[in-house]
């Protein structure tokens, strides 16, 4: 008897032990390579800054973007001026449009335009207000919306500061 329960056993373990490869190999993708086939190592891509206001985004320690290969991140626009004071202070129509103005400038300077943009994340402390104000982002994105998440807190870095517009974007190759 305890012969043939060892081997049950054993093959019990051995079910076990391979059953999370047997549920998760149906996850990948057909035509990419298999995990266990050698893949070229990636080119060594530099990170390239960008600081839309470099007094404002040193003094804060941060860069307004980052572009890696053909991924850009854009940090959170706010609505301020060039020494970094806020900007339309109880406004929110008025700091959404700021936000998006400051944006193109970013996106310009890549080449890249909203059409690029494939995620957008925008942080409010007033979200029905923000709701209100919602639809200028028609004007914003004329051919497709970006994925994305709108997120009620409770503050911003500066008080006056009622909404931040963060975003990721896919620079085609065609563009600058």
């Amino acid at each position: 008897m305890k012969a043939t329960t060892l081997p049950m056993k054993s093959s019990f373990l051995t079910i076990l032990m391979f059953l999370p490869l047997l549920l998760f190999s149906g996850c990948q993708e057909t035509g990419e390579p298999q995990a266990h086939e050698q893949q070229p190592e990636p080119a060594a891509v530099t990170p390239e800054y960008f600081l839309l206001r470099p007094e404002v985004e040193k003094a804060y320690g941060y860069s307004h973007a980052v572009k890696t290969g053909n991924q850009i991140s854009i940090s959170g626009a706010v609505s301020m001026d060039d020494q970094g004071n806020p900007t339309a202070v109880g406004d929110m129509a008025q700091q959404i449009k700021n936000c998006y103005a400051d944006i193109e400038k970013i996106l310009k300077h890549y080449g890249c335009t909203f059409d690029d943009v494939v995620v957008e994340n925008i942080f409010t402390t007033n979200m029905s207000l923000f709701l209100e104000h919602a639809a200028y982002r028609n004007s914003i994105y004329k051919n497709h919306f970006p994925a994305g998440s709108w997120l009620g807190v409770t503050e911003l870095a500066v008080p006056e500061f009622m909404v931040e517009i963060e975003l990721e974007v896919h620079k085609t190759d065609d563009a600058r």
